[in-house]
């Protein structure tokens, strides 16, 4: 830089500053209170407080403080003289540890899982200041929030936890009956069952487009077992997750379209659960008839069954999980009672249950049972007893049952036997008996 190019030296408030050792001008002339300008000595700071003494304390004293200390009651001083103690004192520091581990019972850790509730008041709250354009359908919203639970569960696990054996429960007949996979074995067989929803929607099926692929639950499970070149991995978790958003997103928009009216339009839509024998003029069997659900209940059965086995993967990995969410539970309650007299019908039929005692007209009433869920989504259902097409009457009543919401849940799943189930029954023993054999043939794998 030349000299004409060179600033001009910058003056302080008083005159020029100090020239630099190469005699150009400092840029940014000295503060006006550094201690060169005003020659001024430090002033002089107070000297810190002296440190406490240490506390004196006999043996007795420091060992009646040991309670206090391991609940953190005692001031500074204590606390110091009685760890200080503690270093040179064998039986009060065994003291000391009882104490702490008692301390420790009366405040239990708590978990660090989230509330599975939190997600669903999330959800409502901010739906509640901005409504959605095309809102998820109430009788798809069970479905939705159990297949978020059950991932947000598989997100947690390791490994090798996907490998963990699980043992499938159910009912056929008057026996329980088991089958034994794995963590993976049982999404694999949730993708399986729901593409029986997503074929009816239109949507690919994970077995593929064959025409002879089974369309019933459990061979259509066995069949995808069978088509895979090694055990399923947590690979099997994405096209499970990918399925269900699907399943939301088609039954979301098809109930929000423009021909479903208040969005039920599209909830009865049919799906098949495959067949069963329908009894023949001589008695034998007849000719086979499809097991239909409509669309909504079918939402309401996936959820229910993701919530079972998402207990039952909770279970193998030692995970805590949480029934579903009173009204969501009060939906799947509500869907099984509806179907127990079509199943008590079909249990008769097969000789699995005392024959009907007085048939009555469809619509009409007749003989029932009350059925009483309490706790969680509970409720009343009155289930007749001779004739599916029978309307429950309380004038009519004939037995009654009581049972939680969720052991009632746990019946229909066959995770319960019917002998062990109702907590509370009055009435015909006979009626009692077939209506709680009813619920657990409800259960398949």
């Amino acid at each position: 830089m030349t000299g004409a190019d060179r600033p001009e030296p910058l003056d302080g408030p008083d005159g020029p500053g100090p020239d630099r050792p190469d005699g150009t001008a400092p840029r940014i002339p000295p503060p006006r209170a550094s201690l060169e300008d005003t020659g001024q000595p430090l002033p002089d700071l107070p000297d810190p407080p002296p440190a406490p003494a240490p506390l004196v304390l006999e043996h007795r004293v420091l060992k009646s403080l040991l309670g206090a200390w391991a609940l953190a009651a005692c001031s500074a001083e204590e606390a110091t003289a009685v760890e200080e103690h503690l270093g040179g004192c064998g039986p009060c520091a065994e003291e000391a540890l009882r104490l702490r581990d008692a301390v420790g019972l009366l405040h239990p850790e708590e978990s660090l899982d989230l509330d599975p509730g939190l997600r669903t008041r999330v959800l409502e709250s901010c739906l509640g200041r901005r409504p959605p354009r095309i809102p998820v359908p109430e009788w798809a919203v069970p479905y939705d929030a159990e297949t978020a639970r059950l991932d947000a569960l598989l997100q947690d696990i390791g490994d090798a936890e996907w490998h963990a054996p699980v043992r499938l429960r159910w009912f056929e007949g008057d026996g329980p009956v088991s089958r034994k996979t794995t963590v993976a074995g049982v999404i694999a067989h949730l993708l399986a069952v729901d593409g029986m929803v997503g074929r009816a929607l239109g949507l690919d099926d994970p077995l593929g487009p064959e025409v002879g692929v089974p369309q019933d639950p459990s061979h259509r499970t066995e069949a995808y077992w069978r088509a895979s070149h090694f055990p399923p991995t947590r690979a099997v978790r994405t096209p499970w997750r990918d399925q269900t958003h699907e399943l939301i997103r088609t039954v979301s928009f098809a109930a929000g379209g423009p021909s479903s009216g208040s969005g039920g339009g599209s909830g009865r839509l049919p799906v098949p659960y495959g067949t069963v024998a329908a009894p023949g003029g001589g008695g034998g069997p007849g000719p086979r008839l499809t097991v239909e659900l409509p669309l909504r209940d079918s939402m309401v059965d996936r959820a229910f069954e993701c919530w079972i086995h998402a207990g039952d993967i909770a279970d193998a990995v030692d995970y805590p999980y949480a029934p579903p969410a009173p009204r969501h539970l009060h939906r799947m309650i509500d869907l099984a009672a509806r179907l127990l007299p079509g199943t008590l019908a079909e249990r008769r039929r097969s000789g699995l249950a005392t024959p009907p005692r007085r048939l009555v007209a469809a619509g009409a009433p007749g003989r029932s049972l009350r059925l009483e869920i309490e706790g969680l989504g509970g409720g009343e259902w009155l289930i007749p007893l001779d004739s599916p097409a029978a309307t429950g009457s309380r004038e009519h009543e004939v037995a009654h049952v009581a049972l939680d919401g969720v052991e009632f849940c746990r019946l229909a799943a066959g995770h319960v036997s019917p002998e062990e189930a109702a907590a509370g029954q009055d009435g015909d023993r006979e009626a009692i008996r077939d209506v709680l054999f009813a619920a657990a043939s409800l259960s398949r794998m």
